[in-house]
């Protein structure tokens, strides 16, 4: 028999492959035949707009992000419900940019939908990105101590807002959180 993996357990997964660079933590995550859909509202970072498989998505999300990017913090701002095989919700990222050390904090949508039999792996990831914002090297202490102090990796609009620091370009990003 297969074992079951939880919403919130393959998601939890997604996350730590992502910011820490684990690729081989997505066998997780996605079924071998996944496909990922990203739309990009965004003009300060780039994505394909559709990978399939989830050799490719390691690729894009995690081997290519991770050459480029580094000090990746990312929060579902909402935990999925155990057996849910559909799950919508916001999102919060931050990094740094290895060369230039420029910060870049970014909102969005996630809409996971996972596969109706075990181990319930997720078919489909479409993530919206609402919002990137980009910051000077300086503001790096400043915006990773705010992460530093939020709950990993799930977190809220209100928590994420109430322990934001005062830097007037996470404006966009906190009202798109905090919108209903």
């Amino acid at each position: 028999m297969i074992k079951s993996i939880p919403p919130e357990t393959a998601i939890r997964s997604y996350f730590h492959a992502k910011d820490e660079n684990r690729p081989h933590l997505l066998a997780r995550v996605f079924a071998i035949d996944a496909t990922l859909e990203i739309a990009n509202r965004s003009s300060a970072i780039a994505f394909p707009a559709v990978t399939n498989g989830r050799e490719e998505i390691a690729n894009v999300l995690v081997r290519t992000f991770g050459q480029t990017y580094e000090n990746v913090y990312s929060f579902c701002m909402a935990r999925p419900v155990a057996g849910e095989r559909r799950f919508v919700c916001k999102w919060l990222v931050a990094m740094s940019e290895k060369a230039s050390r420029d910060v870049r904090v970014g909102c969005g949508r996630y809409d996971w939908t996972f596969t109706e039999e075990p181990p319930h792996l997720a078919s489909h990831l479409a993530i919206t990105i609402e919002t990137m914002q980009v910051f000077p090297p300086d503001v790096l202490p400043t915006i990773f101590t705010w992460l530093d102090s939020l709950s990993y990796p799930w977190s809220s609009a209100a928590e994420a807002s109430e322990r934001a620091p005062q830097i007037a370009g996470l404006a966009p990003v906190l009202r798109y959180l905090n919108e209903a």
